[in-house]
């Protein structure tokens, strides 16, 4: 992976990332496609309808359904589903812990019962990258520590330990890809060789694959910083790809969220990319990037969108709400999607009242181009130096708290 940065406008930045998929330019926000898909919509509306270069995927939905080694004899995730840009997987531990009441962490990993038959697993630093290579994504995730807030400082120092000793555990680990030779690669993670060139894509995904450590702490400045220092501290000749910021957005104050990370940026390397993990609306994206964040995923666009909620130039727009059942207009005019360039407020409405599938489509068609529209918007005002002017316009609309 390639890291270049471009431009600076105080701490908002604008660079140029390049994976073996696809090349991308910061900030960026990745639509989520939780089980290999970004719900209601395919790899050729994501591509051609809105552009987008980078999507996450997530390794807990896809390791227990269809399964990596599924999807590994397909030749990864690119092939399985024809989206051929780049893929972002995250390690899974979010969904462990938020889908399950009896997860279990211990210091070697994370025990949790699957949500579809309850079947019994285990995650460690091991198993969550040996998934995310099978499943050949540009970006992994290494396994961390996630703790709902508030929470305990007796948790929160737990959640450090077990963070900074699994980013450890995982860059030997790749060290280790990195150099051992196919034969033994096989054999030592037990990867099947479904197909004779499957040794080759072995080979391949040695050089394109990467891997991000996440900064856990709560919103205590001190413990991100201990963490962040915690996780640089492992590297040795090889170095993290990536850098991410979670543990936000799980019941702490937005205020929380905005000062912690006005307080971590700046101590993050600058010649990497930072990432904030499952962040989050319009606001959050244009207050993260004024703090100098790369990356962001939400599953906001779609959830919304599918909840009859709409993002737009001028706020959030209730398609449900009786005022739209004639209404000529688009949801906004000053939109270039496909769903605004054809469709009424009024026929989105009555797809929505009759529980229509084709207003998921349409309404995630939207709310994704506002989103990736923001990014290029966010990216032009910061190569021309005006993103504070961006900024201060953008939090009359999204009211900053």
């Amino acid at each position: 992976m390639e890291f270049k940065l471009q431009f600076t406008d105080e701490n908002a930045r604008c660079a140029q990332i390049t994976t073996a998929h696809s090349t991308f330019s910061t900030p960026c926000f990745m639509p989520v496609g939780t089980q290999a898909c970004v719900k209601a919509l395919d790899a050729i509306d994501m591509k051609e309808s809105l552009g987008a270069k980078i999507i996450l995927a997530n390794t807990y939905h896809t390791y227990l359904r269809p399964g990596a080694n599924l999807i590994a004899e397909f030749g990864g995730l690119h092939n399985y589903t024809k989206y051929d840009l780049s893929f972002l997987t995250d390690s899974g531990g979010f969904q462990a812990f938020s889908l399950n009441s009896n997860t279990k962490h211990e210091e070697d990993g994370i025990i949790f019962k699957s949500h579809i038959d309850g079947s019994k697993h285990k995650f460690t630093p091991f198993s969550v990258l040996k998934t995310q290579y099978l499943l050949n994504s540009d970006i992994c995730m290494v396994l961390d520590d996630l703790c709902a807030l508030p929470a305990s400082e007796e948790r929160i120092k737990a959640s450090l330990k077990r963070t900074i000793l699994w980013a450890k555990e995982s860059l030997k680990m790749k060290d280790e890809f990195l150099n051992i030779d196919e034969d033994a690669l096989l054999k030592k993670y037990s990867y099947e060789l479904y197909k004779s060139d499957f040794k080759q894509k072995i080979k391949a995904q040695k050089r394109e694959q990467n891997i991000f450590a996440i900064v856990q702490g709560a919103t205590d400045k001190n413990y991100r910083k201990e963490c962040l220092e915690g996780i640089l501290s492992c590297e040795n000749k090889h170095k993290f790809d990536g850098l991410a910021i979670g543990g936000l957005s799980v019941g702490e104050e937005n205020i929380l969220m905005y000062e912690t990370l006005e307080n971590l940026c700046p101590l993050m390397p600058k010649d990497r990319p930072r990432y904030l993990m499952g962040v989050g609306t319009p606001l959050d994206l244009v207050v993260g990037v004024k703090n100098g964040v790369d990356m962001f995923d939400c599953v906001m666009p779609t959830r919304n969108a599918r909840n009859a909620t709409l993002f737009t130039s001028f706020g959030k727009l209730n398609i449900k709400a009786a005022s739209m059942k004639d209404d000529e207009n688009a949801i906004d005019n000053n939109c270039s999607c496909y769903t605004c360039k054809n469709y009424s407020r009024a026929y989105l409405h009555h797809l929505f009242k009759a529980k229509e599938i084709t207003f998921f489509r349409l309404a995630s068609l939207h709310n994704l181009h506002y989103y990736l529209t923001l990014m290029k918007d966010i990216q032009e005002a910061i190569k021309q130096k005006r993103f504070k002017e961006f900024y201060n316009e953008f939090i009359k609309i999204y009211k900053l708290i």
